[in-house]
C-alpha cells in the first residue's frame, strides 16, 4: 500500500480549488492538507507542510505558476508540481522542462485522465499534453535557430529601451529571477553570451523589424 501523499492546491477560484481538492482526494493515498489562494500563500504552505505534491494554477493573482514552481523547486526539488491551466502554455515547454515540472494539465481535462496523470507522476513519469510537446518539434540541438517566444521578444524590446531586470519584472508582473531565466534562454537562442551581443543580434533579427515602429 502506497504511503499517504500530502498535497497542496493553489487556485484563486474557491469553487475550482474545492473541486480540485475533492478530485485529488478520490485518488487512493492522497490527502489534500491545505488550499492556497495565491502564490505567496502557496510558498508559505509548502514551507510549513513540506508536501509531496503541489497542484498549481498557472495564473494566480500575485504571480505566474512558473515563478512559484521555480521558488519551490529551488528549495524542495523532490516535490512534484502539476501546472493546472486554462490558457495555452505551449510556448513555455522548455521552461517547464527546465523546472522539472511533473505534469501540465488543462482545466478541461476529464477527471479520470487527471487521476491517471497523478498516478504516473507519483511513479516519477513526466506528463505533458500533446500540444505542449509539439512545441519542441523542429528544435534541433543548436539553439541559435530556435524561435523567440512573444514573452522573449517583449523582454528584448524592453531591454533595448534601457529597462533594468527589476523594471522589466515590474512591468510584466513576474519576478526578477524569472526575467533572468528568460534572459539566459534568449542568449542561448541568439547564440550569444552578453547583453551587448544579444542587443546586436536582436537588432539584426526579424523580430526587431516587426516591433521597430512600436519602439
Amino acid at each position: 500500500m502506497r504511503e499517504v501523499v500530502k498535497a497542496i492546491v493553489a487556485d484563486d477560484h474557491p469553487l475550482m480549488a474545492q473541486a480540485t481538492k475533492q478530485l485529488l482526494e478520490q485518488i487512493e493515498g492522497i490527502e489534500v492538507i491545505d488550499i492556497a489562494s495565491n502564490g505567496q500563500k502557496c510558498l508559505e504552505l509548502v514551507e510549513q507542510h513540506h508536501p509531496d505534491l503541489v497542484f498549481l494554477d498557472y495564473q494566480l493573482p500575485d504571480r505566474v505558476g512558473t515563478d512559484v514552481a521555480a521558488q519551490i523547486k529551488a528549495i524542495y526539488p523532490e516535490i512534484h508540481i502539476v501546472i493546472f491551466t486554462g490558457v495555452d502554455v505551449s510556448a513555455l515547454t522548455d521552461v517547464f522542462l527546465e523546472l522539472q515540472v511533473s505534469a501540465v494539465i488543462s482545466k478541461g481535462t476529464r477527471h479520470i485522465t487527471i487521476q491517471h496523470v497523478i498516478g504516473c507522476i507519483l511513479e516519477n513519469y513526466i506528463v505533458m499534453p500533446r500540444p505542449v510537446l509539439q512545441a519542441l518539434k523542429g528544435k534541433g540541438l543548436s539553439t541559435q535557430t530556435s524561435e523567440l517566444t512573444e514573452e522573449e521578444v517583449l523582454i528584448m524590446s524592453l531591454i533595448i529601451k534601457g529597462a533594468t531586470l527589476e523594471q522589466i519584472a515590474t512591468q510584466i508582473h513576474i519576478s526578477k529571477r524569472s526575467v533572468d531565466n528568460y534572459q539566459r534562454r534568449i542568449y542561448g537562442k541568439l547564440g550569444v553570451k552578453t547583453r551587448v551581443e544579444a542587443l546586436e543580434a536582436f537588432v539584426k533579427s526579424k523580430y526587431y523589424s516587426d516591433i521597430r515602429e512600436d519602439l
